[in-house]
């Protein structure tokens, strides 16, 4: 038998051997992934990449899970898992889960800002205070990863406070939610 023939035989009876594993059962299964979750870890792991739990998340809208996460690395353990679990928000990046908590009024599921070029609020401000240190965050809003300030009545950026993560969002606010 020459090695030509010895190739195809092989493949002959892998074949054969894959055809009757398959139709006795026997062969190889692949179980198919859940068409929902409730584990934010498996969700996340499955998803890749979202902004928010989309119909496939089954589970509550912030699992305790993500509570008590947030709280480890708000280095927050005095904070009830009731505030943060009504509080807060996730969502899932490179198949990891993040969390993110409100409290003073943090733009969670808002994207980073990251315009430099003033907004007419801005102009209006430093025209009312035109030598002001600083630009209120109510003036640029919450999202800016900017710090801004008036000079002599023109908006100008004073110094970089933020960046955002590769999904757009303010990076100093989501934290990484370890799987415990």
């Amino acid at each position: 038998m020459t090695s030509w023939n010895r190739v195809l035989l092989c493949i002959a009876v892998f074949l054969t051997l894959a055809v009757v594993g398959c139709a006795s059962g026997r062969g190889p299964s692949v179980t198919p992934a859940p068409s929902t979750y409730t584990d934010p870890f498996a969700y996340c792991a499955a998803v890749g990449n979202i902004d928010a739990p989309d119909a496939r998340w089954a589970g509550p809208a912030v699992p305790e899970s993500i509570a008590k996460g947030l709280q480890t690395a708000l280095d927050a353990p005095d904070t009830p898992i009731d505030i943060l679990t009504r509080g807060s928000c996730w969502r899932c990046m490179n198949g990891k889960v993040y969390g993110c908590f409100v409290g003073a009024n943090l733009p969670c599921t808002a994207k980073a800002n990251t315009a430099r070029t003033p907004t007419q609020e801005e102009k209006d401000f430093c025209a009312q205070n035109p030598n002001a240190d600083v630009i209120p965050m109510v003036v640029t809003g919450r999202e800016t990863v900017y710090e801004w300030r008036c000079s002599n009545g023109v908006p100008e950026i004073t110094r970089q406070l933020d960046q955002p993560d590769a999904r757009g969002f303010l990076s100093s606010i989501w934290h990484e939610i370890s799987e415990e």
